[in-house]
């Protein structure tokens, strides 16, 4: 699935590297195709390797598919007009956070507005006189 997973690591955190894939959802795998969880990533036979990398390509839409289809419905959420779309396009939190205290990662560094000292004012006041 393009993903490299380290050697070194037990094959049930392993898997939760590949994008769309989570503990639960490493767990089932494991569980269907009959792996021990404690197994290291490199003591997995090419065997293993085909059921597991079978089970994720058959029920699970992960990595470029995955990343495909959220966009997908993104775009969508914004071509049809509703609320969570235009959320979405103004770069704000969609799911009805609080923005006038919080939500920093959706709205970026904050940026006062208002509020100037005298010396900001006098320079404001200093470039409108030169134009």
């Amino acid at each position: 699935m393009g993903v490299v997973l380290p050697d070194n690591k037990r094959i049930d955190y392993a898997l939760t590297l590949v994008f769309g894939i989570g503990w639960t959802s490493s767990k089932q795998i494991l569980e269907k195709c009959k792996i021990d969880e404690s197994i290291r990533v490199k003591d997995i036979t090419e065997e293993q390797v085909k059921k597991l990398v079978s089970v994720i390509e058959k029920d699970y839409p992960v990595e470029g598919r995955l990343r495909e289809e959220r966009n997908e419905n993104i775009k969508r959420l914004r071509e049809i007009g509703s609320y969570r779309g235009l959320r979405h396009s103004m770069g704000l939190p969609s799911r009805g956070q609080r923005t006038r205290s919080n939500a920093r990662t959706k709205r970026g560094k904050r940026r006062t507005v208002g509020a100037l000292s005298k010396e900001a004012w006098a320079k404001l006041d200093q470039n409108q006189t030169k134009e």
